[in-house]
C-alpha cells in the first residue's frame, strides 16, 4: 500500500468537527511491528491511563489547580455578578466535558458551547450564559454567530498552535462594543519548550498592543506577527528541531515606528477609516428618531402587546424591565423552524431587558430587545396573525388639537431586486379629509388619542382607496429611487472591497500553491494540502463570480402595487369648557416665527419641516450635532 504522511497544515485547514474525527483516527494508530511490541505498548498505555485517572481523582493536575485558582481570583475581583462572567476556551470536546464537570463540582453554574452544536443551539447557550450561568466553557468554533461582548474575563485552558484559531478566541471579547477592560489568563507551562515560545509571544503581543494603542492585535494575530509562523515555531520547539534561543530570537521583534506602520497597513486601518461613514450613521439614527423608531415607542408597543398576549413583566428597581414569563402563543411562534432559522431562538424569560441601544451598548450583559430580536419579532408575528382582520375593520381616534376630521389610510409598498428577494418595504399613510388628500407619516397615530365620539360610523372604503391609489403609487416610486441610490452605494462598496478581498485571497493561494508544487517536484508528499488549497481557491473564485452577479441583480429593483392594510377614522376633539382661545393659520405662522427666532438666539440652526408631516414642526441642530424636535402650538 502507498505510504501516507501527516501534514500539519492540511489538518489545521479542517473544520473543528473534521479535526476531531481525524484525532479519533490517530488514537487507533500504533508503531508496533509485532505482537510483543503491541503488548508492551498496551501495557505502557495502561500505566499512563492509571496515572492519569489518579491525577484526575486527586485533582493533582497542575493546570487544573491553576484553573481553579484563576476562577477564584477572577470571581473575587468583582462584586457585581454581571462582571463575574468567565469564558474558558479549550481545544477538544473531551476536555470541554471534563472541565464542565469539574467546574460544576466546584460550585459554579456552568454551561458549554462547541462546534458540534447548531447555530440556534449556540444562540440559546449564549442566552443562558448571559442570564443564568457564571462560566462558559467553549471551543473556538463556538463563538461563530453569537455575541460574547458582555463578558470581559477569559481563560485559555490550552493554547492552539494555529494563530488564526488563537486570534478567533481573543477576538470574541475584544470586539467593537466591549465596554470594560478585558482580562485574559493563559495557562501555559513555562518550563516546557513550547511554553517558553508562548510566554515570549504573549509578552511581545502586549508590547505591540501598547505601541499600537489598540486591542486589534488580538483580532488579527497573524497580521501582527507579519513574517513569523507561530505554528512552525511551536512545532520546531516541540520537536527540538532548532535551538530554543534561536526560536525565541525570531519572536524578539523590534517594535519601532516602521514596524507599527507595517502592522497598521496589514490591519487595513486606513481602509477601514475610509470605509466607515460616520456622518451617514448619524443621519440614519436621526431618521429613525424622526420616524418614531426610538426606545420609548418600541417599549410602549412591546409592553401593551406583551401583556395582551398573556405575558408577565416586572418593573425592576434598577429601571430595567424584567420579562418574567414568555406566554405560550409567543413561544409557539418562536419554536417554528422557519422563524428560528430567520431570527434565532427566544428564551422563556429575560431577567433584565432594555429597548435603548445606547444603554445596551454600555451594559452588554443587558438584553437589548428591539426589531430583529427573536422575542420582539415573535411578538410582532403574533400581532399580525391575531389582529390583521382588525385593521380592515378600522378604529376611531381623536385629534387632541381639533384640526383633523377625516380618515387615514395605510398602505405597504414592497420592492424586490433581481434575485427575487425583498429589497425593502415601507409603510405609507394618507389623510383623506373633506377637501384634501395628502400623505402623512404613519407615526401620526402616536399623537392621537384612542377612541372617539363616532365609533359606530361606517366609511366607503372603496371610494377612499380609489381617491388615494395614485398618490400611493407615486410615493412608492419615490421610495424606489431612494432605495436605488442606496443600492448603488452598497454595490460600489462591494465592488471595491468585497471583490478586492476575494482577488487578494485568490492571489495569495496562488503563491502558496506555487510553493507546494515546488516541494512536490522535490519529492515531498504534499498532495493533500495542494488538494485543499485548490479546493479553497475554486471556492473563492466561485464566490467572486457570485458576488459580481449579485451586485448586478441587487441594482435591479421592481415594484408591485401598494397593498392596502387598513384605515382609521380621526375625529376632532371637542373644545374644552371655557376655552375661548382661537387659532388660525396666521396665528400658527406667528408662533412658528417666534420659535425659529428663539432657536437662532440660542445658537442653534432651526429648519421648518411642517410640510413633511413628521409629527413635529422644527428640526433644530446645535454646533455639536445634537438635534431638537419641536412641535409648535400657537393660540390667541
Amino acid at each position: 500500500p502507498a505510504e501516507e504522511t501527516f501534514d500539519f497544515d492540511a489538518v489545521e485547514d479542517l473544520s473543528e468537527e473534521e479535526r476531531w474525527k481525524e484525532e479519533e483516527l490517530w488514537e487507533t494508530l500504533s508503531v508496533a511491528e509485532n505482537r510483543e511490541d503491541l503488548e508492551a505498548e498496551i501495557a505502557t498505555l495502561d500505566g499512563l491511563i492509571a496515572q492519569a485517572k489518579q491525577i484526575i481523582q486527586d485533582e493533582g493536575e497542575i493546570k487544573l489547580k491553576d484553573l481553579k485558582a484563576s476562577l477564584r481570583q477572577l470571581s473575587q475581583r468583582f462584586s457585581d455578578p454581571k462582571d463575574k462572567k468567565i469564558l474558558i476556551f479549550t481545544e477538544s470536546r473531551d476536555t470541554l466535558e471534563y472541565l464542565e464537570k469539574k467546574i460544576r463540582d466546584w460550585g459554579y453554574r456552568v454551561n458549554t458551547i462547541h462546534g458540534g452544536m447548531h447555530l440556534e443551539d449556540r444562540i440559546r447557550a449564549e442566552g443562558i450564559f448571559r442570564n443564568e450561568t457564571e462560566v462558559l466553557v467553549a471551543t473556538e468554533a463556538a463563538g461563530e454567530g453569537i455575541n460574547l461582548q458582555f463578558c470581559h474575563l477569559m481563560i485559555n485552558y490550552d493554547i492552539p498552535w494555529n494563530p488564526n484559531r488563537l486570534e478567533q478566541r481573543m477576538g470574541r471579547i475584544h470586539r467593537y462594543g466591549q465596554q470594560k477592560e478585558v482580562t485574559v489568563f493563559n495557562l501555559v507551562a513555562e518550563d516546557t519548550r513550547e511554553g517558553k515560545v508562548l510566554h515570549k509571544l504573549f509578552d511581545k503581543l502586549e508590547e505591540i498592543r501598547q505601541a499600537l494603542g489598540s486591542d486589534k492585535v488580538f483580532d488579527v494575530l497573524s497580521e501582527v506577527l507579519c513574517d513569523q509562523s507561530l505554528s512552525q515555531l511551536l512545532m520546531d520547539a516541540a520537536a527540538n528541531a532548532r535551538n530554543i534561543d534561536e526560536i525565541l530570537r525570531d519572536l524578539d521583534i523590534r517594535v519601532d515606528d516602521a514596524y507599527i506602520a507595517r502592522i497598521k497597513e496589514n490591519l487595513g486601518e486606513s481602509l477601514a477609516t475610509r470605509f466607515i461613514d460616520y456622518t451617514r450613521i448619524r443621519e440614519m439614527a436621526q431618521r429613525a428618531r424622526e420616524h418614531r423608531l426610538i426606545p420609548e415607542y418600541t417599549e410602549n408597543w412591546f409592553r401593551k402587546a406583551f401583556v395582551k398576549a398573556g405575558g408577565r413583566l416586572r418593573e425592576r428597581k434598577d429601571e430595567f424591565l424584567g420579562v418574567e414569563a414568555v406566554p405560550y402563543p409567543i413561544r409557539q411562534i418562536a419554536e417554528e423552524a422557519a422563524f428560528r432559522k430567520s431570527h434565532g431562538e427566544a428564551l422563556k424569560r429575560y431577567p433584565r431587558v432594555t429597548f435603548d441601544k445606547e444603554i445596551a451598548f454600555r451594559n452588554p450583559e443587558i438584553e437589548f430587545v428591539s426589531f430583529g430580536h427573536p422575542l420582539f419579532e415573535a411578538l410582532l408575528n403574533w400581532c399580525e396573525r391575531e389582529f390583521a382582520d382588525a385593521l380592515m375593520n378600522g378604529a376611531v381616534f381623536t385629534d387632541p388639537d381639533g384640526r383633523v376630521d377625516g380618515h387615514i389610510l395605510f398602505y405597504e409598498g414592497e420592492l424586490r431586486d433581481g434575485t427575487g428577494a425583498v429589497a425593502g418595504r415601507r409603510l405609507f399613510g394618507f389623510y383623506a379629509g373633506p377637501d384634501e388628500i395628502r400623505p402623512v407619516p404613519p407615526s401620526v397615530v402616536w399623537d392621537l388619542a384612542e377612541g372617539g365620539p363616532r365609533e359606530d360610523q361606517t366609511a366607503d372604503i372603496e371610494a377612499l382607496k380609489k381617491a388615494v391609489a395614485n398618490r400611493a403609487i407615486g410615493l412608492l416610486r419615490e421610495y424606489r429611487e431612494e432605495l436605488f441610490r442606496e443600492r448603488q452605494r452598497q454595490a460600489a462598496v462591494k465592488e471595491k472591497y468585497g471583490v478586492r478581498s476575494l482577488e487578494y485571497l485568490i492571489v495569495k493561494l496562488d503563491g502558496e500553491l506555487i510553493s507546494l508544487y515546488d516541494r512536490k517536484a522535490q519529492g515531498e508528499n504534499v498532495d493533500l494540502p495542494i488538494f485543499n488549497k485548490e479546493e479553497r481557491k475554486a471556492a473563492y473564485e466561485q464566490a467572486l463570480r457570485e458576488l459580481k452577479d449579485a451586485v448586478v441583480q441587487e441594482r435591479s429593483l421592481t415594484m408591485s402595487m401598494p397593498r392596502f392594510l387598513g384605515l382609521i377614522r380621526v375625529c376632532p376633539a371637542a373644545p374644552k369648557a371655557g376655552e375661548d382661545a382661537v387659532r388660525t393659520e396666521e396665528i400658527e405662522r406667528i408662533g412658528m416665527a417666534a420659535a425659529m427666532q428663539y432657536e437662532e438666539r440660542q445658537g442653534r440652526t432651526p429648519e421648518d419641516v411642517c410640510a413633511e408631516n413628521l409629527g413635529f414642526d422644527i428640526r433644530s441642530g446645535d454646533p455639536d450635532g445634537r438635534i431638537r424636535y419641536i412641535e409648535v402650538k400657537a393660540r390667541a
